[in-house]
């Protein structure tokens, strides 16, 4: 079944959804660039690791204090034992909520030079881990700022709503999405803006000089992906994506819904 959605699925964002979707539409565009580009370049699937605590969501540090008096848990019999229960009537406790620093991994793409084995061109795919303050976007920010500084070529695709977006030069370009192309040594780059009424704009991935730019359509492989992952039996249409649309896009989408019977 395909997406009820022209371009971007918003119901793909949710997060225990989008890192599924991250890493596989990552995989089709790397199956979907390689027969393309050899034998000139071949394109390596990357992984940056990171160690992270919490995502921001929970406060951290927080104490509450816990009086624990002599009858325990207050379970039944066959409940276990409350290791609590031998402390002294009245002893008050305190518990603390603390960051667990958990691993985070995030999939990229580089096309390298067959000969030399040179990276030509980054595609950069962000998660809201990349927009929010922490050491995700921390991260992100350092590489992606060095790169603008060289000549490899750097694609960076947001197909997320949440979080802060990247900084540009121009702050005045405002969407819900957007893909940014940069070809190394540049000072200025190309940035398609669009939204969830919108189809997810194709455009020709940089290469060296004189090379044939194969066009990459990635609103054609996530649609694709959609269907043949099956995503539709995994949304709820009823519900409200997250994070939540706009009012005018809200009420625009429970009428495309409404279209498509999922409603």
């Amino acid at each position: 079944m395909p997406t009820p959605f022209p371009g971007m699925d918003p119901y793909l964002e949710r997060p225990s959804m989008w890192p599924g979707v991250h890493n596989a539409l990552m995989a089709s565009i790397q199956l979907d660039l390689a027969p393309q580009v050899r034998p000139r370049y071949y394109v390596s699937l990357e992984e940056r690791v990171y160690f992270s605590e919490d995502d921001g969501r929970y406060p951290v540090g927080i104490p509450d204090a816990v009086v624990v008096g002599p009858t325990g848990n207050g379970g039944s019999p066959s409940d276990p034992p409350d290791p609590y229960e031998t402390l002294p009537k009245g002893v008050a406790m305190t518990t603390v909520h603390v960051g667990i620093p958990v691993q985070a991994r995030e999939a990229y793409l580089e096309l390298r030079d067959t000969g030399t084995g040179s990276v030509v061109t980054v595609i950069e795919l962000l998660s809201p881990s990349n927009k929010r303050p922490g050491k995700g976007r921390d991260l992100y920010e350092r590489k992606r700022a060095r790169f603008l500084e060289t000549w490899t070529h750097m694609v960076e695709v947001d197909l997320t709503r949440a979080g802060e977006p990247m900084r540009f030069a121009d702050n005045g370009a405002v969407s819900d999405y957007r893909i940014l192309i940069r070809r190394g040594g540049r000072p200025s780059a190309t940035l398609y803006t669009f939204g969830v009424r919108h189809a997810i704009p194709a455009f020709r991935l940089p290469l060296k000089r004189g090379d044939t730019e194969p066009v990459l359509d990635i609103g054609k492989l996530l649609h694709e992906l959609y269907d043949r992952a099956g995503y539709d039996l995994a949304l709820d249409y009823a519900s409200e994506p997250v994070p939540p649309l706009s009012p005018g896009d809200a009420e625009w989408a429970d009428a495309l819904l409404g279209e498509k019977g999922l409603r």
